[in-house]
């Protein structure tokens, strides 16, 4: 089974019941099997999204081939997709590595600008079968560590989310309607009515950035008016990073270093299965 585009993964969610596509951050190769290990507990697709800095960290060539070699190993129907990336080449390397889905991230640039960069991207992506994601407004907080708006949260409006799907034919787009990137311990305040228009005003698949913060109340609220696709990364970073402290503080130095990740894997892989549950 080959890796597939968002758009070809989003109605096989569809048909199995779930009413948008968790798209899962990945920190680290060793989390991986968790990954694969939650989609077959849900019987879910699944739509895993690398950050330029693990790109490089693992390679993407490694990054491509492990997840290809899991896919077909437990028949899971998987997207590949590159997460918040601003420098044009770098989306490109993806695209060539085997990616089959990236995101071009302009939001910090003139409206004019970001739809212009969208479009080299969109030029590229297309002779590959690759879908792109787009983002508009200034959704803030921190990814991957970094921050990711310089500005405080500027939400999307109708008219500029309009402009930018007429001139730019994305495949998704990410808008900024109150979550914020790296939250994990306080609630997300959604602006409903801005997302209900904007929903009607753009034929796109929406996208929800920072999807950690939102509750359940308002998370069933967002899928129901356009959010197809819903990044996750900071709650998978968290219980990794708590349990593994644990461990590896209590363990010995001659103990087999896979004995310290063991717990971390069976916490990521029951927070990636409970959010795909709450897609359904």
């Amino acid at each position: 089974m080959k890796l597939l585009n968002f758009k070809q993964l989003l109605p096989i969610a569809q048909q199995r019941g779930f009413h948008a596509v968790g798209s899962f951050n990945l920190h680290c190769l060793e989390m991986l099997p968790a990954y694969f290990e939650a989609a077959l507990d849900t019987n879910a697709p699944l739509m895993i999204q690398i950050s330029t800095g693990t790109a490089e960290y693992l390679g993407r060539e490694l990054l491509v081939s492990s997840i290809q070699s899991l896919t077909e190993k437990h028949d899971v129907p998987t997207c590949l997709h590159l997460d918040h990336c601003s420098n044009l080449d770098d989306i490109k390397k993806a695209i060539d590595s085997g990616f089959s889905s990236v995101m071009y991230d302009g939001s910090h640039l003139p409206l004019a600008e970001n739809i212009a960069n969208t479009n080299i991207i969109l030029e590229y992506a297309r002779q590959f079968d690759v879908t792109v994601e787009a983002e508009l407004g200034a959704i803030g907080g921190a990814e991957d560590g970094k921050a990711v708006a310089d500005s405080d949260i500027a939400f999307t409006t109708v008219a500029e989310a309009t402009q930018f799907v007429r001139e730019a034919d994305v495949d998704m787009l990410a808008v900024s309607i109150g979550t914020v990137h790296g939250s994990y311990t306080a609630k997300t305040n959604i602006q409903h009515e801005l997302l209900a228009e904007i929903h009607q005003a753009v034929d796109k698949s929406l996208v929800l950035h920072g999807g950690t913060g939102v509750s359940d109340e308002d998370m069933h609220f967002v899928i129901r008016h356009g959010m197809d696709k819903v990044n996750v990364g900071t709650e998978m970073n968290v219980q990794w990073v708590k349990h593994c402290q644990d461990t590896f503080s209590s363990g010995k130095v001659d103990d087999s270093v896979r004995k310290f990740f063991i717990p971390a894997r069976k916490a990521v892989r029951e927070v990636i299965a409970e959010k795909m549950r709450l897609f359904q």
